[in-house]
Formats: structure tokens, C-alpha cells, sequence
């Protein structure tokens, strides 16, 4: 079965029904947030370059994001129970500066993705309560899916959001890092980006160097902190870097070859790739999806084309990142797949793009919404 276009309360996508998001490559996008939050209809101008500025958030808060990756999703109820301890202080009171924005679960991959987005001063407490529960309840031992891990938490990243700067963030990332180990026995970390002081190495980098792509024995492992991994916990990666998205594109076929091909072809790291995208190909639902990190990236060479900007623009604190948008993502990939006489299927933005997230965040914040997934329609595949 093929993916539909999500819908989504503060942008995104999701992959039920509803009203989706509107997304085109022009100077204005419309994000229209489902009906239960009637009240609310954002509209993003851009300028000509399409910046947007993220410097400031309208609760006077410093706004960071979590995208953590779990190694569980065929039992919705850890899923949420995970989710659900991000809210809680040590105390059993909310975090008031804190919600869940986004669940993702795919059960093939047996994979999933909670967007935790709060101020930056409250965040890293609110990641480690989640990261307890997930730890008390994944066992790596009979964990299987077909998307690559080797942590029962596999991956926790913080980006800057408003407010704050990515080195802040390697701060709160290392400062979390080090409260795992002494709260979970057999817990072992590698650290990536700014939380990997002081090479600063790229996640891509660190996974390639682990064999995260192909390894599950964890006995060989080597982390930076910690023991050698213990079977049950695994190895989890924490680090910082500017916003990273993950955006999937199906394309009709099973041909597993053809999906690696066309994921190559729009690899950053490849000629004619598109720039801070990292791509695999996975079977999915009986077809070949496309999986892409999009990662944000400081570059003053934009490249235009005749469609128009290649890149979407944003800045944090002054700093000016861009990132290759799903829609010319997706674009690409279907004209890929039609040269090779393939069809697409959908496309999937697990989550948010940086600017809907602080968008989010700052919406449900204000509410004190702190299960926001629920609004926004968490998606279970």
C-alpha cells in the first residue's frame, strides 16, 4: 500500500486524511492547522531568497527540538509511554515549557520518531525521562526490523530552534550523555557533531566508522562513554548539529537495486547529488521507499534553477542555514524514477521543517498543550 500526503497541524505530514499542508515552490506557503485548532492559520512570507528568520520566539523562550529515535513500533503503548515521560518532571509535575509534537512509527522498520521541542533549559531533563522509559522497555536482544540500529534509544539529536545556538545545544546533548550512563547500567554513547568535542564529527561519519548500517554485534562496539554495550541497551549516538530532517519518497517498484540507484544519484556526498541530503533505499510496504536525511547547512552559493530556489533559507541567532525542501526532493526523485519508466507513489515528512517546528512548539507551549501529537494525529504505520 502506498503512502497518502499526511496532514498536519502546524505544517508537516502526516499519512492520514484531513487538510493537508500546502507546499509550493513560490515566495508564500500557507500552513494550515487541522480543525481542532480552527483559530489558527499561519502565513509564512518569504523574502525573494526565502529567509526566514528563527533568531526569536514570541514566548521570550530560547527553543530547542529533539528528534529522538527509539527502536520500537509495533506496541503503540511503549511508544507513548515514552512520549508521555518527556512531559514529566522527576516530581510527577508537567514540564510547563515542554510538548511532544510528533510521533512517527513505521512497523516494518520497527522505528520510531518523537519530536520533543521545549526550551532548551528544560529539554535535556525532559529527553532523559524519556530515554529511562525506553530503556526499561526495548531489549535489543529480540528487537528486529529492517531499518539499520544499534541502540534501543539509536539516536538522540538536538537542534537550535530559537534563541539558542547549536553549541549550546553539544552542551545539553553531552550533559545528557553523561546522566544516561549513570542512570542506566550498561548504557554506552557515541557522540556526534557538536556534542563530539573536539573533531565535531558528522553523525554520517560516526555511523559509517560503528558499521551502523550492517553490524548488530555489539560486543566489537567501542563507544566514546561507557562500558562496552550491553546486549539489552545497545549503543546509543547523542549529538547537535543544525536542524536535520527525514523525508521518504516511495517509488512504485520492488526492485531494490533500481531504488538504491536513484538514492545515489540524489546523494550529497555524490556528483550532482543535492547538497546535506544522505539517502538509503529500504523494501516498504511492498515497494521501495527513499529515505532521506535532510540535514541544514551554512553555504553563501545557493544554486538557482528555473523553478526557482533549490534551497529554502532560515537563520538562528544570525546564522544562515539552508536545506533542499521535500517537495524538490520528491520532485527529483520522480524524474529519476520516470527515466527509468517508474512511477512515485507519496512522499513522507517525519515531522516538521525547521520553521514548522518552532511554529509548533511555540503554539502548543502557549496552550500548554504538551501531548500535541494527539492534535496533530499521531501516525502509526
Amino acid at each position: 500500500m502506498g503512502r497518502r500526503r499526511q496532514s498536519g497541524s502546524c505544517g508537516g505530514e502526516s499519512l492520514e486524511g484531513g487538510t493537508s499542508a500546502r507546499r509550493h515552490p513560490t515566495t508564500r506557503i500557507y500552513i494550515t492547522i487541522q480543525e481542532q485548532l480552527p483559530e489558527i492559520v499561519i502565513a509564512l512570507n518569504y523574502s525573494a531568497e526565502k529567509k526566514i528568520t528563527m533568531s526569536s520566539s514570541r514566548l521570550g523562550l530560547r527553543l530547542a527540538a529533539c528528534l529522538l529515535n527509539i527502536s520500537e513500533a509495533r506496541r503503540k503503548y511503549i511508544v507513548e509511554n515514552v512520549a508521555k515521560a518527556a512531559l514529566l518532571e522527576r516530581n510527577g509535575q508537567k514540564h510547563p515549557n515542554v510538548s511532544v509534537l510528533n510521533i512517527f512509527s513505521d512497523h516494518e522498520y520497527n522505528r520510531s520518531v518523537i519530536t520533543i521541542a521545549g526550551s532548551v533549559d528544560e529539554l535535556g531533563d525532559s529527553v532523559l525521562a524519556a530515554c529511562l522509559e525506553a530503556f526499561r522497555s526495548i531489549d535489543m536482544e529480540v528487537q528486529d526490523g529492517i531499518h539499520p540500529c544499534l541502540g534501543a534509544v539509536d539516536l538522540i539529536p538536538f537542534y537550535p530552534l530559537c534563541g539558542v545556538g547549536v553549541e549550546e545545544c553539544g552542551a545539553v546533548a553531552r550533559s545528557l550523555a553523561e546522566n544516561l550512563l549513570l542512570r542506566v547500567p550498561g548504557c554506552s554513547v557515541f557522540l556526534f557533531g557538536e556534542a563530539d568535542l573536539p573533531e565535531k564529527r558528522p553523525l554520517v561519519q560516526r555511523r559509517k566508522q560503528l558499521g551502523w548500517f550492517t553490524r548488530r554485534d555489539f560486543s566489537a562496539l567501542e563507544p566514546d562513554l561507557g562500558v562496552a554495550p550491553a546486549r539489552k541497551c545497545g549503543l546509543t549516538g547523542i549529538g547537535a548539529s543544525p536542524y536535520v530532517m527525514n523525508c521518504n519518497v516511495t517509488i512504485d517498484s520492488q526492485d531494490l537495486d533500481l531504488g538504491k540507484e536513484i538514492a545515489s544519484a540524489i546523494r550529497g556526498s555524490n556528483v550532482n547529488g543535492l547538497k546535506g541530503v544522505q539517502t538509503m533505499a529500504f523494501p516498504h510496504q511492498g515497494k521501495i521507499e527513499i529515505a532521506c536525511n535532510v540535514e541544514s547547512f551554512e553555504d553563501p552559493e545557493v544554486i538557482e534553477t528555473a523553478e526557482g530556489s533549490q534551497y529554502m533559507a532560515y537563520s538562528v541567532l544570525g546564522d544562515q542555514f539552508y536545506y533542499v525542501p521535500p517537495h524538490y526532493i520528491e520532485a527529483q526523485v520522480k524524474k529519476l524514477a520516470s527515466d527509468r519508466g517508474v512511477g512515485t507513489i507519496g512522499r513522507a515528512l517525519i515531522g516538521f521543517t525547521p520553521q514548522e517546528c518552532k511554529n509548533c512548539a511555540e503554539y502548543a507551549i502557549k496552550e500548554g498543550i504538551g501531548e500535541f501529537w494527539k492534535i496533530r494525529g499521531g501516525v502509526f504505520m
